[in-house]
């Protein structure tokens, strides 16, 4: 898994213009949950799906960013979560033990 580390506010409108051309997955998680480190393992474990940007949020560290995404999306905060982003929306979010990469696939076409 090639991990895009969220860090900055500027990377939120990067994602957005990116989505346009590619889905972009935002995943949250918590560095102290092991629901959290399950659902990030289940997913590097698929493997890497070539189209897809996935941008790794470390709550603890960037929480204010959490919040940022919240409002941008209208998605409320959850951990962990993964939303998909295409062209400039929320076309999917879960949280918690429904993060699965077949799931995330299925709607990111």
């Amino acid at each position: 898994m090639n991990w895009i580390p969220l860090t900055t506010e500027a990377q939120l409108s990067q994602i957005k213009e990116t989505s346009a051309d590619s889905p972009v997955i935002i995943f949250k998680h918590s560095t102290r949950c092991s629901i959290s480190a399950m659902a990030k393992a289940r997913l590097e474990r698929a493997g890497t799906p070539e189209n897809i940007s996935f941008y790794y949020l470390d709550l603890l560290r960037f929480r204010d960013l959490s919040n940022k995404i919240e409002a941008a999306y209208n998605v409320p905060h959850e951990s962990p979560q993964v939303l998909l982003i295409r062209n400039g929306e929320c076309v999917y979010d879960e949280s918690h033990s429904g993060i699965r990469m077949e799931e995330i696939l299925e709607n990111a076409n």
